[in-house]
C-alpha cells in the first residue's frame, strides 16, 4: 500500500531542495517528535548513490539507521529511492503559495498505516518549519 504526505513551504525551490538534500540541514529537521533527533546524515545525491540518517531517541534508549539508494534524481523536481524492499518518491512542485513537497512511500506491516502516515507527516512538518524559520 502507498501512503502520501505533503506540505507547502513558502520559500524558493532552491532553498527547499538544499534543505532536503544537505546532510547538515537534514540533521536539523529530520525528526517526528521533540524527544528524537538525527545525529548523523550522509547524502550521495545521484542515481545509485546512497543516503543514511541515524535517528535516535535523545535519551539514547533506541535508534535506527534510515538508509537507502537513490533510483532517480531530477534537480528541483523529483527524488526517488529504495530502502530495503520498499520505495519512496519525493516530488517538488513550485506554485503560487510556495513549493509543494509530496512524499509517497510503501507502507510496512509492523506498524498501523495511520501511525506510519502520522510519523512521516510529522517529519515533513518539521522540515517545513525548519526551512521557513531560516528566512
Amino acid at each position: 500500500m502507498k501512503i502520501t504526505v505533503e506540505t507547502t513551504v513558502a520559500v524558493p525551490i532552491e532553498e527547499v531542495w538544499r534543505a532536503y538534500t544537505t546532510p547538515e540541514e537534514i540533521k536539523q529537521w529530520n525528526t517526528a517528535s521533540d524527544d528524537w533527533h538525527t545525529t548523523a546524515a550522509t547524502v550521495d545525491l545521484r542515481v545509485g548513490g546512497a543516503f543514511s540518517s541515524w535517528m535516535e531517541a535523545k535519551d539514547g534508549s533506541k535508534g535506527f539507521d534510515f538508509a537507502g539508494i537513490y533510483t532517480n534524481v531530477v534537480k528541483h523536481k523529483l527524488i526517488e529511492y529504495s530502502f530495503g524492499d520498499r520505495a519512496a518518491q519525493v516530488e517538488f512542485a513550485d506554485g503560487p503559495k510556495g513549493v509543494k513537497v509530496r512524499v509517497t512511500f510503501d507502507s510496512e506491516s509492523t506498524h498501523p498505516v495511520e501511525q506510519q502516515r502520522d510519523g512521516w507527516q510529522a517529519i515533513l512538518n518539521s522540515f517545513a518549519r525548519h526551512v521557513e524559520a531560516r528566512r
